[in-house]
């Protein structure tokens, strides 16, 4: 089965839009990867109970992989418009509707090239995994 990579952003906002202007390079350099774009963190259960995400991150200066969701903060909630990914993951997490996460966090002001050559090695790695 070919690797499902889901790919978060907003084009609108630069900060949040280094994934998603990564996709066509990444396409091309990986035709039997899934890559599929989301905006929002609704209904991703329904993507598998192994999850690969691809996002821009802040406070990180370089490409990380994220095996687990140890290392990811969530902020204070207060309604339903603060619900980020964090969030909404450990929730799929201790519900059972998820078994694991894999997140391939990319710096939002890393430059493009760099963030291409980093992201394609993550990937080359996550294959090999299988």
């Amino acid at each position: 089965m070919a690797l499902s990579v889901l790919v978060f952003g907003n084009p609108l906002v630069k900060e949040d839009s280094i994934a998603l202007r990564l996709l066509p390079a990444l396409r091309k350099r990986f035709p039997l990867v899934r890559f599929k774009e989301f905006d929002a963190a609704e209904n991703l259960e329904k993507e598998g109970r192994n999850l690969v995400i691809l996002d821009s991150a802040v406070g990180i200066s370089d490409v990380a992989v994220l095996d687990g969701l140890g290392s990811l903060s969530c902020g204070k909630a207060c309604s339903m418009h603060d619900f980020d990914l964090a969030l909404t993951l450990k929730l799929l997490k201790k519900m059972g509707r998820i078994d694991s996460v894999c997140i391939i966090a990319v710096p939002s002001n890393l430059a493009r090239k760099d963030a291409l050559t980093k992201v394609v090695a993550a990937l080359r790695s996550l294959l090999r995994k299988g």
